[in-house]
């Protein structure tokens, strides 16, 4: 038996969707092929599943019923675009909000750091990580580099040193941050003017005495 294509099942729906309208706002096939201009004939063949739909019969359906075309075809519904920003506790304090809602090699988290004491403790994890402070001033201590970004000033290191970051005055910082879990770095086009960043180092900022 052969089996039918995905989109049949949406096709036979809509011989029965379009008579189950028609019957709702009262109109007759006579009524409606006035309205429409097509025949009464065409309207009940196409009602009765003997006539396929077809775009330039649905389209005066959809103006004489005043509804969008999909609710006459019963087009599936397509996944919401918007991404919901539902924020999540850092464990050692502050929070994040996922700016990427599918898995891949980059995620993006906007992220508020709060001032967590003076003395460093260290992470070291599989990853590459791109910072970016948008607000607030925020202590970085990577390795031997103990370093206090300013709004506007970013950073890129091997997430398997070393690491730690802070509030750098008490106040709350906020980032943006990139990660590669694998260790996939941000591939940057245009050539910035000034590098924020020794080559060496992979930071950007001020430098502090620890």
């Amino acid at each position: 038996m052969d089996k039918k294509p995905p989109y049949q099942a949406v096709l036979d729906e809509v011989g029965p969707r379009l008579r189950r309208l028609r019957v709702k706002r009262g109109l007759t096939l006579t009524a409606l092929s006035e309205v429409t201009g097509i025949s009464k004939s065409t309207l009940s063949r196409l009602e009765s599943g003997q006539r396929r739909p077809s775009l330039e019969l649905l389209l005066p359906l959809a103006s004489a019923y005043h509804v969008p075309l999909d609710d006459l075809v019963g087009a599936p519904e397509v996944g919401d675009p918007r991404i919901r920003l539902t924020p999540r506790s850092l464990p050692d304090g502050g929070t994040f909000v996922p700016l990427t809602r599918s898995p891949g090699p980059l995620q993006a988290y906007k992220m508020v750091i709060f001032d967590r004491g003076a003395e460093p403790d260290y992470r070291t994890h599989e990853g590459y990580e791109w910072l970016y402070v948008l607000d607030g001033r925020l202590r970085l201590v990577l390795a031997e580099h103990d370093l206090v970004l300013g709004p506007g000033e970013a950073a890129e290191f091997d997430t398997r040193l070393p690491h730690w970051f802070s509030s750098a005055d008490g106040r709350p910082v906020e980032i943006l941050s990139l990660f590669g879990r694998q260790g996939e770095r941000m591939h940057v086009r245009a050539k910035p003017r000034a590098r924020l960043r020794p080559p060496s180092s992979g930071v950007g900022g001020e430098g502090r005495k620890s």
